[in-house]
């Protein structure tokens, strides 16, 4: 019996739900933080002491950066989508292996194995 080299149509679509529904997720998220750095932006003419200020601006900044790893994660995920259409998903860019369902199902965007990832921490 010949080995399965790529999940079933089935299980392809159940995938793309779960990365639908995470993009939309994300999206939100994305939207929120947008719309508090718009408000700083904003709000950024009023009077305040020094100190207030430069905590106004480590938040801004840590803000920018949930902001970028939102905008990250969302175009990993839509990787994930384009390798669902050429049913190339889920198969381990290393090993040439499936990578298992459970590992997908919490890392839905990644191309590489448990067994792979490994190898690469050895590295």
């Amino acid at each position: 019996m010949a080995e399965v080299i790529r999940y079933s149509d089935a299980d392809l679509d159940e995938f793309k739900a779960l990365i639908d529904e995470k993009i939309a997720t994300s999206e939100k998220g994305l939207k929120h933080f947008q719309s508090q750095i718009d408000f700083s932006a904003n709000d950024s003419g009023t009077t305040v002491n020094i100190m207030e200020e430069g905590s106004e601006s480590l938040s801004r900044e840590k803000i920018a950066q949930l902001a970028h790893r939102e905008r990250k994660f969302i175009q990993q995920l839509k990787a994930a989508l384009v390798r669902i259409h050429n049913k190339t998903y889920g198969v381990c860019r290393t090993t040439g292996k499936l990578i298992a369902k459970e590992r997908l199902k919490i890392v839905p965007h990644t191309t590489l194995s448990i067994e792979a990832k490994n190898m690469q921490a050895r590295d």
